[in-house]
Protein backbone atom coordinates (compact mmCIF):
# COMPACT_ATOMS: atom_id res chain seq x y z
CA UNK A 1 0.00 0.00 0.00
CA UNK A 2 1.52 3.37 -0.99
CA UNK A 3 2.53 5.78 1.74
CA UNK A 4 -0.18 8.40 2.42
CA UNK A 5 2.52 11.05 2.92
CA UNK A 6 4.00 10.30 -0.53
CA UNK A 7 0.54 10.49 -2.09
CA UNK A 8 -0.07 13.99 -0.73
CA UNK A 9 3.22 15.23 -2.23
CA UNK A 10 2.84 13.43 -5.56
CA UNK A 11 2.88 15.52 -8.72
CA UNK A 12 -0.71 14.50 -9.53
CA UNK A 13 -1.99 15.51 -6.08
CA UNK A 14 -0.23 18.89 -6.13
CA UNK A 15 -1.42 19.62 -9.70
CA UNK A 16 -4.96 18.77 -8.67
CA UNK A 17 -4.84 21.27 -5.76
CA UNK A 18 -3.32 24.02 -7.92
CA UNK A 19 -5.91 23.39 -10.65
CA UNK A 20 -8.74 23.65 -8.11
CA UNK A 21 -7.31 26.99 -6.94
CA UNK A 22 -7.12 28.20 -10.59
CA UNK A 23 -3.37 28.82 -10.25
CA UNK A 24 -2.50 26.60 -13.23
CA UNK A 25 -4.45 25.51 -16.30
CA UNK A 26 -5.04 21.95 -17.53
CA UNK A 27 -2.53 22.45 -20.32
CA UNK A 28 0.05 23.69 -17.81
CA UNK A 29 -0.62 20.68 -15.57
CA UNK A 30 -0.10 18.22 -18.46
CA UNK A 31 3.08 20.05 -19.50
CA UNK A 32 4.41 19.95 -15.93
CA UNK A 33 3.82 16.22 -15.61
CA UNK A 34 5.66 15.64 -18.90
CA UNK A 35 8.66 17.71 -17.83
CA UNK A 36 8.83 16.44 -14.23
CA UNK A 37 11.45 13.72 -14.68
CA UNK A 38 13.77 15.73 -16.95
CA UNK A 39 13.71 18.74 -14.59
CA UNK A 40 14.35 16.50 -11.56
CA UNK A 41 17.36 15.08 -13.37
CA UNK A 42 18.73 18.62 -13.89
CA UNK A 43 18.10 19.57 -10.25
CA UNK A 44 19.75 16.39 -8.95
CA UNK A 45 22.85 17.22 -11.00
CA UNK A 46 22.88 20.77 -9.59
CA UNK A 47 22.60 19.54 -6.00
CA UNK A 48 25.11 16.68 -6.32
CA UNK A 49 28.40 17.75 -4.67
CA UNK A 50 31.27 18.01 -7.13
CA UNK A 51 34.63 16.41 -6.47
CA UNK A 52 36.41 18.35 -3.76
CA UNK A 53 33.24 20.07 -2.47
CA UNK A 54 32.57 19.93 1.25
CA UNK A 55 29.47 17.85 2.03
CA UNK A 56 27.45 18.95 5.05
CA UNK A 57 26.69 16.22 7.57
CA UNK A 58 23.34 17.93 8.16
CA UNK A 59 22.18 17.49 4.53
CA UNK A 60 18.33 17.34 4.47
CA UNK A 61 16.93 13.89 3.91
CA UNK A 62 14.21 14.99 1.48
CA UNK A 63 15.58 15.32 -2.04
CA UNK A 64 13.97 16.86 -5.13
CA UNK A 65 10.20 17.35 -4.85
CA UNK A 66 7.60 18.32 -7.43
CA UNK A 67 7.44 21.75 -5.77
CA UNK A 68 11.13 22.21 -6.65
CA UNK A 69 10.19 21.42 -10.25
CA UNK A 70 7.46 24.08 -10.22
CA UNK A 71 9.84 26.71 -8.87
CA UNK A 72 12.55 25.81 -11.38
CA UNK A 73 10.16 26.22 -14.34
CA UNK A 74 8.87 29.62 -13.09
CA UNK A 75 5.28 28.94 -14.07
CA UNK A 76 2.94 31.81 -14.94
CA UNK A 77 -0.21 31.95 -12.85
CA UNK A 78 -3.40 31.07 -14.70
CA UNK A 79 -5.46 33.64 -12.76
CA UNK A 80 -2.90 36.46 -13.12
CA UNK A 81 -0.59 35.75 -16.11
CA UNK A 82 1.62 38.77 -15.34
CA UNK A 83 2.68 37.06 -12.08
CA UNK A 84 4.62 33.87 -11.49
CA UNK A 85 3.79 31.02 -9.18
CA UNK A 86 6.07 31.60 -6.16
CA UNK A 87 6.94 29.29 -3.29
CA UNK A 88 4.85 31.11 -0.67
CA UNK A 89 1.70 30.90 -2.79
CA UNK A 90 2.25 27.20 -3.53
CA UNK A 91 2.63 26.26 0.14
CA UNK A 92 -0.22 28.55 1.19
CA UNK A 93 -2.52 26.86 -1.35
CA UNK A 94 -1.42 23.38 -0.29
CA UNK A 95 -1.90 24.26 3.39
CA UNK A 96 -5.47 25.38 2.70
CA UNK A 97 -6.20 22.10 0.89
CA UNK A 98 -4.61 20.09 3.71
CA UNK A 99 -6.56 22.15 6.28
CA UNK A 100 -3.35 23.04 8.11
CA UNK A 101 -2.59 26.70 9.06
CA UNK A 102 -0.07 28.51 6.86
CA UNK A 103 2.53 30.77 8.47
CA UNK A 104 4.89 33.19 6.74
CA UNK A 105 7.82 33.27 9.16
CA UNK A 106 8.88 36.72 10.35
CA UNK A 107 12.48 36.33 11.63
CA UNK A 108 12.13 39.50 13.71
CA UNK A 109 9.49 37.85 15.90
CA UNK A 110 11.48 34.71 16.67
CA UNK A 111 13.34 34.18 19.94
CA UNK A 112 16.83 32.77 19.45
CA UNK A 113 16.83 30.56 22.58
CA UNK A 114 13.45 28.97 21.81
CA UNK A 115 14.27 28.31 18.17
CA UNK A 116 17.67 26.76 18.81
CA UNK A 117 17.19 25.34 22.31
CA UNK A 118 14.29 22.99 21.58
CA UNK A 119 15.76 20.60 19.01
CA UNK A 120 19.24 20.02 17.60
CA UNK A 121 20.40 21.53 14.33
CA UNK A 122 20.90 18.10 12.73
CA UNK A 123 17.31 17.06 13.61
CA UNK A 124 15.94 20.40 12.39
CA UNK A 125 17.76 20.12 9.05
CA UNK A 126 16.90 16.45 8.56
CA UNK A 127 13.16 16.96 9.06
CA UNK A 128 12.97 20.68 8.12
CA UNK A 129 11.31 21.65 11.38
CA UNK A 130 11.65 25.06 13.04
CA UNK A 131 10.16 25.87 16.48
CA UNK A 132 8.61 29.36 16.29
CA UNK A 133 6.89 30.29 19.56
CA UNK A 134 4.62 29.01 22.32
CA UNK A 135 0.94 29.89 22.02
CA UNK A 136 -1.75 28.81 24.51
CA UNK A 137 0.57 26.16 25.94
CA UNK A 138 1.36 24.68 22.51
CA UNK A 139 4.67 24.79 20.66
CA UNK A 140 4.10 26.19 17.16
CA UNK A 141 6.47 24.45 14.74
CA UNK A 142 6.96 25.43 11.10
CA UNK A 143 7.37 22.63 8.59
CA UNK A 144 7.02 22.07 4.86
CA UNK A 145 5.64 18.59 5.59
CA UNK A 146 2.92 18.62 8.27
CA UNK A 147 2.42 14.85 7.82
CA UNK A 148 5.80 13.85 9.24
CA UNK A 149 4.01 12.66 12.37
CA UNK A 150 6.97 10.70 13.71
CA UNK A 151 9.23 13.78 13.76
CA UNK A 152 6.47 15.90 15.32
CA UNK A 153 6.02 13.25 18.05
CA UNK A 154 9.77 13.38 18.75
CA UNK A 155 9.60 17.17 19.20
CA UNK A 156 6.71 16.72 21.65
CA UNK A 157 8.76 14.26 23.69
CA UNK A 158 11.80 16.56 23.81
CA UNK A 159 9.91 19.80 24.50
CA UNK A 160 7.29 18.21 26.78
CA UNK A 161 4.73 20.38 24.98
CA UNK A 162 1.90 19.64 22.58
CA UNK A 163 3.11 20.56 19.08
CA UNK A 164 0.93 22.43 16.61
CA UNK A 165 2.43 22.24 13.09
CA UNK A 166 2.03 25.10 10.63
CA UNK A 167 3.05 25.04 6.98
CA UNK A 168 5.84 27.37 5.82
CA UNK A 169 7.93 27.65 2.68
CA UNK A 170 10.76 25.11 2.56
CA UNK A 171 13.41 27.69 1.58
CA UNK A 172 12.44 29.96 4.49
CA UNK A 173 12.85 27.10 6.97
CA UNK A 174 16.23 26.03 5.53
CA UNK A 175 17.53 29.60 5.55
CA UNK A 176 16.46 30.32 9.12
CA UNK A 177 17.87 27.03 10.41
CA UNK A 178 21.28 28.00 9.01
CA UNK A 179 21.05 31.57 10.33
CA UNK A 180 19.75 30.93 13.84
CA UNK A 181 21.72 27.80 14.67
CA UNK A 182 24.92 29.28 13.19
CA UNK A 183 24.56 32.45 15.24
CA UNK A 184 23.65 30.52 18.39
CA UNK A 185 26.76 28.35 18.02
CA UNK A 186 29.00 31.43 17.65
CA UNK A 187 27.43 33.16 20.66
CA UNK A 188 27.56 30.08 22.88
CA UNK A 189 31.17 29.30 21.95
CA UNK A 190 32.21 32.93 22.46
CA UNK A 191 30.42 33.01 25.82
CA UNK A 192 32.39 29.94 26.93
CA UNK A 193 35.64 31.55 25.80
CA UNK A 194 34.97 34.82 27.57
CA UNK A 195 34.19 32.96 30.76
CA UNK A 196 37.83 31.86 30.83
CA UNK A 197 40.48 33.93 32.59
CA UNK A 198 43.06 36.04 30.84
CA UNK A 199 41.56 35.78 27.35
CA UNK A 200 43.33 37.91 24.73
CA UNK A 201 40.96 39.07 21.98
CA UNK A 202 43.76 40.59 19.90
CA UNK A 203 43.51 37.67 17.46
CA UNK A 204 39.89 38.45 16.55
CA UNK A 205 40.69 41.42 14.37
CA UNK A 206 41.14 40.32 10.77
CA UNK A 207 38.04 40.80 8.63
CA UNK A 208 38.01 40.74 4.86
CA UNK A 209 34.80 39.46 3.27
CA UNK A 210 31.52 38.15 4.59
CA UNK A 211 31.12 34.42 4.23
CA UNK A 212 27.79 32.75 3.46
CA UNK A 213 25.93 32.04 6.68
CA UNK A 214 25.99 28.29 6.04
CA UNK A 215 29.72 28.23 5.23
CA UNK A 216 31.48 29.19 8.45
CA UNK A 217 34.27 26.89 9.57
CA UNK A 218 34.31 25.78 13.19
CA UNK A 219 37.90 26.99 13.47
CA UNK A 220 36.94 30.65 12.85
CA UNK A 221 36.88 32.96 15.83
CA UNK A 222 33.39 33.06 17.26
CA UNK A 223 33.08 36.82 17.73
CA UNK A 224 34.08 37.29 14.08
CA UNK A 225 31.33 34.85 13.09
CA UNK A 226 28.79 36.60 15.31
CA UNK A 227 29.52 40.06 13.84
CA UNK A 228 29.65 38.49 10.37
CA UNK A 229 26.16 37.09 10.93
CA UNK A 230 24.88 40.39 12.26
CA UNK A 231 25.92 42.24 9.10
CA UNK A 232 24.59 39.55 6.76
CA UNK A 233 21.29 39.34 8.66
CA UNK A 234 20.89 43.12 8.52
CA UNK A 235 21.45 43.16 4.75
CA UNK A 236 18.97 40.32 4.32
CA UNK A 237 16.30 42.14 6.34
CA UNK A 238 16.97 45.42 4.42
CA UNK A 239 17.83 47.26 7.64
CA UNK A 240 19.00 50.87 7.50
CA UNK A 241 20.56 50.94 11.01
CA UNK A 242 21.94 48.48 13.55
CA UNK A 243 21.76 49.44 17.25
CA UNK A 244 23.93 47.55 19.76
CA UNK A 245 22.84 48.69 23.22
CA UNK A 246 24.34 47.61 26.57
CA UNK A 247 21.81 47.05 29.36
CA UNK A 248 22.26 45.96 32.95
CA UNK A 249 22.22 42.21 32.25
CA UNK A 250 22.06 41.85 28.47
CA UNK A 251 23.30 43.33 25.19
CA UNK A 252 20.33 44.37 23.06
CA UNK A 253 20.58 44.26 19.25
CA UNK A 254 17.93 46.18 17.31
CA UNK A 255 17.46 46.77 13.56
CA UNK A 256 15.66 49.72 11.99
CA UNK A 257 13.57 48.36 9.14
CA UNK A 258 11.30 50.66 7.13
CA UNK A 259 11.80 53.33 9.78
CA UNK A 260 10.80 51.16 12.76
CA UNK A 261 13.21 49.66 15.32
CA UNK A 262 12.83 45.91 15.92
CA UNK A 263 14.55 43.95 18.69
CA UNK A 264 16.22 40.93 17.08
CA UNK A 265 18.67 39.57 19.69
CA UNK A 266 19.33 39.67 23.42
CA UNK A 267 22.95 38.64 23.85
CA UNK A 268 24.83 37.81 27.06
CA UNK A 269 26.25 41.01 28.58
CA UNK A 270 29.75 39.51 28.81
CA UNK A 271 29.96 39.51 24.99
CA UNK A 272 29.14 43.20 24.56
CA UNK A 273 32.70 44.49 24.99
CA UNK A 274 34.09 41.91 22.52
CA UNK A 275 31.46 42.70 19.88
CA UNK A 276 32.11 46.45 20.25
CA UNK A 277 35.89 45.89 20.06
CA UNK A 278 35.43 43.86 16.87
CA UNK A 279 33.38 46.63 15.27
CA UNK A 280 35.87 49.28 16.43
CA UNK A 281 38.71 47.35 14.85
CA UNK A 282 36.88 47.05 11.53
CA UNK A 283 36.08 50.78 11.51
CA UNK A 284 39.55 51.97 12.58
CA UNK A 285 38.45 53.40 15.93
CA UNK A 286 40.49 53.57 19.13
CA UNK A 287 39.69 50.40 21.08
CA UNK A 288 41.15 51.82 24.30
CA UNK A 289 38.99 54.97 24.23
CA UNK A 290 35.68 54.24 25.95
CA UNK A 291 34.87 57.64 27.48
CA UNK A 292 34.47 59.77 24.35
CA UNK A 293 32.17 59.39 21.32
CA UNK A 294 33.90 58.14 18.17
CA UNK A 295 32.97 57.96 14.48
CA UNK A 296 34.30 55.60 11.82
CA UNK A 297 33.31 53.67 8.72
CA UNK A 298 33.48 50.12 7.37
CA UNK A 299 33.37 49.06 3.72
CA UNK A 300 32.06 45.54 3.11
CA UNK A 301 31.73 43.58 -0.10
CA UNK A 302 28.55 41.52 -0.11
CA UNK A 303 27.19 39.73 -3.17
CA UNK A 304 29.57 41.67 -5.44
CA UNK A 305 28.24 44.98 -4.14
CA UNK A 306 30.20 47.44 -2.02
CA UNK A 307 28.30 48.61 1.06
CA UNK A 308 29.57 51.33 3.38
CA UNK A 309 28.65 51.28 7.05
CA UNK A 310 28.99 54.41 9.17
CA UNK A 311 29.85 53.63 12.79
CA UNK A 312 29.11 55.82 15.80
CA UNK A 313 29.94 54.95 19.42
CA UNK A 314 28.89 56.82 22.53
CA UNK A 315 29.22 55.98 26.25
CA UNK A 316 25.91 55.32 28.04
CA UNK A 317 25.00 54.10 31.53
CA UNK A 318 25.98 50.44 31.05
CA UNK A 319 28.81 50.71 28.51
CA UNK A 320 29.33 51.85 24.94
CA UNK A 321 26.36 52.01 22.59
CA UNK A 322 27.14 51.46 18.91
CA UNK A 323 24.95 52.54 16.01
CA UNK A 324 25.83 51.40 12.50
CA UNK A 325 24.20 53.23 9.57
CA UNK A 326 24.13 51.10 6.42
CA UNK A 327 24.82 53.40 3.46
CA UNK A 328 23.42 51.86 0.28
CA UNK A 329 24.69 53.61 -2.88
CA UNK A 330 21.45 52.72 -4.67
CA UNK A 331 19.54 54.78 -2.09
CA UNK A 332 21.90 57.77 -1.80
CA UNK A 333 22.37 58.19 -5.56
CA UNK A 334 18.97 58.22 -7.26
CA UNK A 335 17.35 59.93 -10.20
CA UNK A 336 15.90 63.24 -9.04
CA UNK A 337 12.61 62.39 -10.74
CA UNK A 338 12.18 59.36 -8.45
CA UNK A 339 12.45 61.36 -5.22
CA UNK A 340 8.80 62.37 -5.07
CA UNK A 341 8.80 65.95 -6.36
CA UNK A 342 5.54 67.14 -7.87
CA UNK A 343 6.02 67.92 -11.55
CA UNK A 344 5.80 71.67 -10.93
CA UNK A 345 8.33 71.59 -8.08
CA UNK A 346 10.64 69.29 -10.05
CA UNK A 347 10.77 71.80 -12.91
CA UNK A 348 11.49 74.62 -10.44
CA UNK A 349 14.23 72.63 -8.73
CA UNK A 350 15.94 71.78 -12.02
CA UNK A 351 16.04 75.48 -12.88
CA UNK A 352 17.52 76.28 -9.44
CA UNK A 353 20.39 73.77 -9.68
CA UNK A 354 21.07 74.86 -13.26
CA UNK A 355 22.00 78.38 -12.09
CA UNK A 356 25.75 79.13 -12.07
CA UNK A 357 25.83 80.60 -8.56
CA UNK A 358 23.76 81.06 -5.41
CA UNK A 359 22.69 78.92 -2.44
CA UNK A 360 20.15 76.09 -2.50
CA UNK A 361 19.08 74.85 0.93
CA UNK A 362 17.43 71.50 1.68
CA UNK A 363 15.66 71.47 5.05
CA UNK A 364 13.96 68.88 7.20
CA UNK A 365 14.48 66.95 10.45
CA UNK A 366 17.22 64.36 10.97
CA UNK A 367 16.73 61.30 8.79
CA UNK A 368 14.40 62.95 6.28
CA UNK A 369 16.61 62.19 3.28
CA UNK A 370 18.36 65.54 2.80
CA UNK A 371 21.68 63.89 1.95
CA UNK A 372 20.00 61.75 -0.71
CA UNK A 373 18.54 64.85 -2.37
CA UNK A 374 21.94 66.58 -2.34
CA UNK A 375 23.91 63.57 -3.61
CA UNK A 376 21.33 62.93 -6.34
CA UNK A 377 21.50 66.60 -7.36
CA UNK A 378 25.29 66.49 -7.51
CA UNK A 379 25.24 63.37 -9.65
CA UNK A 380 22.90 65.11 -12.10
CA UNK A 381 25.23 68.14 -12.21
CA UNK A 382 28.42 66.09 -12.41
CA UNK A 383 30.42 66.20 -15.64
CA UNK A 384 34.10 66.43 -16.69
CA UNK A 385 33.55 70.16 -17.27
CA UNK A 386 32.82 71.08 -13.64
CA UNK A 387 34.74 70.81 -10.37
CA UNK A 388 32.48 69.55 -7.57
CA UNK A 389 33.80 69.73 -4.01
CA UNK A 390 31.94 68.52 -0.91
CA UNK A 391 32.58 69.23 2.78
CA UNK A 392 30.95 66.60 5.00
CA UNK A 393 30.86 65.44 8.61
CA UNK A 394 31.48 62.59 8.02
CA UNK A 395 31.66 61.66 4.33
CA UNK A 396 28.46 59.65 3.86
CA UNK A 397 29.32 57.90 0.60
CA UNK A 398 32.58 58.12 -1.31
CA UNK A 399 32.09 58.98 -4.98
CA UNK A 400 35.04 59.27 -7.36
CA UNK A 401 33.53 62.10 -9.40
CA UNK A 402 33.48 64.44 -6.37
CA UNK A 403 36.34 65.90 -4.35
CA UNK A 404 35.15 65.02 -0.86
CA UNK A 405 36.56 66.52 2.33
CA UNK A 406 35.79 65.33 5.87
CA UNK A 407 35.76 67.95 8.62
CA UNK A 408 37.97 67.27 11.66
CA UNK A 409 37.15 69.68 14.50
CA UNK A 410 39.96 68.23 16.66
CA UNK A 411 42.55 69.85 14.35
CA UNK A 412 40.38 72.89 13.52
CA UNK A 413 39.28 71.56 10.11
CA UNK A 414 35.71 72.88 10.28
CA UNK A 415 33.04 73.60 7.68
CA UNK A 416 33.91 77.31 7.76
CA UNK A 417 37.70 76.94 7.61
CA UNK A 418 37.58 74.37 4.79
CA UNK A 419 35.07 76.46 2.86
CA UNK A 420 37.39 79.47 2.89
CA UNK A 421 40.32 77.37 1.67
CA UNK A 422 38.58 75.46 -1.12
CA UNK A 423 37.65 78.71 -2.82
CA UNK A 424 41.31 78.72 -3.93
CA UNK A 425 40.77 75.25 -5.48
CA UNK A 426 38.71 76.67 -8.38
CA UNK A 427 35.41 74.92 -7.52
CA UNK A 428 32.27 75.32 -9.62
CA UNK A 429 29.85 73.56 -7.26
CA UNK A 430 30.25 73.23 -3.49
CA UNK A 431 28.22 71.00 -1.20
CA UNK A 432 28.35 71.90 2.50
CA UNK A 433 27.05 69.03 4.63
CA UNK A 434 25.27 71.33 7.07
CA UNK A 435 25.16 75.03 7.93
CA UNK A 436 25.22 74.91 11.71
CA UNK A 437 27.11 78.05 12.84
CA UNK A 438 27.76 81.68 11.90
CA UNK A 439 31.20 80.96 10.41
CA UNK A 440 29.83 78.36 7.97
CA UNK A 441 26.82 80.51 7.07
CA UNK A 442 28.98 83.54 6.29
CA UNK A 443 31.47 81.51 4.24
CA UNK A 444 28.63 79.89 2.26
CA UNK A 445 27.09 83.28 1.46
CA UNK A 446 30.48 84.66 0.36
CA UNK A 447 31.04 81.61 -1.87
CA UNK A 448 27.62 82.11 -3.47
CA UNK A 449 28.24 85.83 -4.02
CA UNK A 450 31.60 85.15 -5.70
CA UNK A 451 30.20 82.94 -8.46
CA UNK A 452 29.82 79.47 -6.96
CA UNK A 453 26.78 77.22 -6.69
CA UNK A 454 26.43 76.11 -3.05
CA UNK A 455 24.16 73.27 -1.93
CA UNK A 456 23.65 72.70 1.78
CA UNK A 457 21.22 71.59 4.49
CA UNK A 458 19.59 73.25 7.48
CA UNK A 459 17.77 71.58 10.37
CA UNK A 460 14.43 73.38 10.22
CA UNK A 461 10.91 72.02 9.99
CA UNK A 462 9.88 73.93 6.86
CA UNK A 463 11.27 76.09 4.07
CA UNK A 464 10.21 79.44 5.51
CA UNK A 465 11.88 78.76 8.86
CA UNK A 466 15.22 78.45 7.05
CA UNK A 467 15.19 82.21 6.41
CA UNK A 468 14.71 82.95 10.11
CA UNK A 469 17.47 80.46 10.92
CA UNK A 470 19.90 82.33 8.65
CA UNK A 471 18.89 85.61 10.29
CA UNK A 472 19.48 83.99 13.68
CA UNK A 473 23.00 83.00 12.52
CA UNK A 474 23.76 86.65 11.80
CA UNK A 475 23.27 86.83 8.01
CA UNK A 476 21.79 90.26 7.06
CA UNK A 477 18.46 90.18 5.16
CA UNK A 478 19.93 91.82 2.03
CA UNK A 479 22.61 89.09 1.77
CA UNK A 480 19.99 86.36 2.15
CA UNK A 481 17.98 87.96 -0.66
CA UNK A 482 21.07 88.25 -2.89
CA UNK A 483 22.54 84.78 -2.31
CA UNK A 484 19.72 82.27 -1.65
CA UNK A 485 18.20 80.84 -4.85
CA UNK A 486 15.63 78.61 -3.19
CA UNK A 487 14.75 76.39 -0.24
CA UNK A 488 13.28 72.89 -0.33
CA UNK A 489 11.53 71.29 2.66
CA UNK A 490 11.12 67.52 2.61
CA UNK A 491 10.05 64.50 4.64
CA UNK A 492 10.70 60.80 4.39
CA UNK A 493 7.49 58.84 3.88
CA UNK A 494 6.75 55.17 3.60
CA UNK A 495 5.76 53.59 0.32
CA UNK A 496 2.51 51.64 0.20
CA UNK A 497 3.15 47.91 -0.15
CA UNK A 498 2.55 46.99 -3.81
CA UNK A 499 1.43 43.47 -2.86
CA UNK A 500 -1.56 44.50 -0.72
CA UNK A 501 -2.40 48.00 -2.01
CA UNK A 502 -6.16 48.62 -2.08
CA UNK A 503 -8.14 51.50 -3.51
CA UNK A 504 -10.66 53.44 -1.43
CA UNK A 505 -12.64 56.65 -1.82
CA UNK A 506 -12.40 59.80 0.28
CA UNK A 507 -14.18 63.14 0.08
CA UNK A 508 -12.08 66.19 -0.76
CA UNK A 509 -13.64 68.00 2.22
CA UNK A 510 -12.15 65.38 4.57
CA UNK A 511 -8.77 65.79 2.89
CA UNK A 512 -9.00 69.57 3.26
CA UNK A 513 -9.62 69.03 6.98
CA UNK A 514 -6.34 67.09 7.08
CA UNK A 515 -4.53 69.98 5.42
CA UNK A 516 -4.49 68.51 1.90
CA UNK A 517 -6.06 70.82 -0.65
CA UNK A 518 -7.09 69.11 -3.88
CA UNK A 519 -8.23 70.96 -6.99
CA UNK A 520 -11.32 68.81 -7.28
CA UNK A 521 -14.65 68.22 -5.59
CA UNK A 522 -16.47 65.13 -4.44
CA UNK A 523 -14.97 61.70 -3.99
CA UNK A 524 -11.46 60.83 -5.17
CA UNK A 525 -9.79 57.43 -5.32
CA UNK A 526 -6.78 56.79 -3.06
CA UNK A 527 -4.74 53.75 -2.05
CA UNK A 528 -3.70 52.21 1.24
CA UNK A 529 -1.91 49.01 2.25
CA UNK A 530 -4.16 46.35 3.77
CA UNK A 531 -1.22 44.43 5.26
CA UNK A 532 0.21 41.12 4.06
CA UNK A 533 3.07 38.68 4.66
CA UNK A 534 5.32 40.62 2.28
CA UNK A 535 5.19 43.78 4.43
CA UNK A 536 4.80 42.04 7.82
CA UNK A 537 1.18 43.27 7.93
CA UNK A 538 2.34 46.90 8.11
CA UNK A 539 0.80 48.05 4.82
CA UNK A 540 4.10 49.71 3.87
CA UNK A 541 7.13 48.22 2.18
CA UNK A 542 10.38 50.08 1.52
CA UNK A 543 12.46 49.74 -1.63
CA UNK A 544 15.08 48.36 -1.12
CA UNK A 545 14.27 48.12 2.56
CA UNK A 546 14.26 51.88 2.94
CA UNK A 547 11.35 54.32 2.98
CA UNK A 548 10.78 56.32 -0.18
CA UNK A 549 11.84 59.95 -0.28
CA UNK A 550 9.16 62.51 -0.86
CA UNK A 551 10.17 66.20 -0.79
CA UNK A 552 7.07 68.23 0.05
CA UNK A 553 5.49 70.79 -2.23
CA UNK A 554 7.02 73.56 -0.16
CA UNK A 555 9.57 75.12 -2.50
CA UNK A 556 10.27 78.74 -1.64
CA UNK A 557 12.25 81.61 -3.10
CA UNK A 558 13.94 83.62 -0.39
Amino acid sequence: MPNLQDQRFSSQAICKILLAANLISKDQALDLLKKENSVKHILVKQKTPQKGDQVSKDQPANLISFIDVLLYLKIQRADQPIKRLDEDLIYKTLAAAWKVPYKKIDPLKLELNLVTGTISKSFAKKHLLLPLFIEEGKLIVATSDPFDFEAIKDVEMVSKLKVKPVVSAKSDIEKLINEFYGFRYSISAAEDLFSAKGLDIGNLEQFVHLKPLDDQASTDQHIVNAVNHLFAYSFDQKASDIHIEPKRDICLVRLRIDGVLNTVYKLPKKLHAAVVSRIKTLSGLDMAEKRRPQDGRIKIEKDKTEVEIRVSTIPVAFGEKVVLRIMDPEVLFQDLESLGFSQDDFNKYKKLIARPFGIILVTGPTGSGKSTTLYSSLRMLSSPKVNITTIEDPIEMIHEEFNQIAVQPAINVTFGSVLRNILRQDPDIIMVGEIRDKETAQASVQAALTGHLVLSTLHTNDAVSAIFRLLDLGIPPYLIHSSVNGIVAQRLVRKICPYCAQEFEMDTKELAGLGLKINAQGLIRLKHGKGCVKCRNKGYKGEPGFMKLCPTQNLSKA
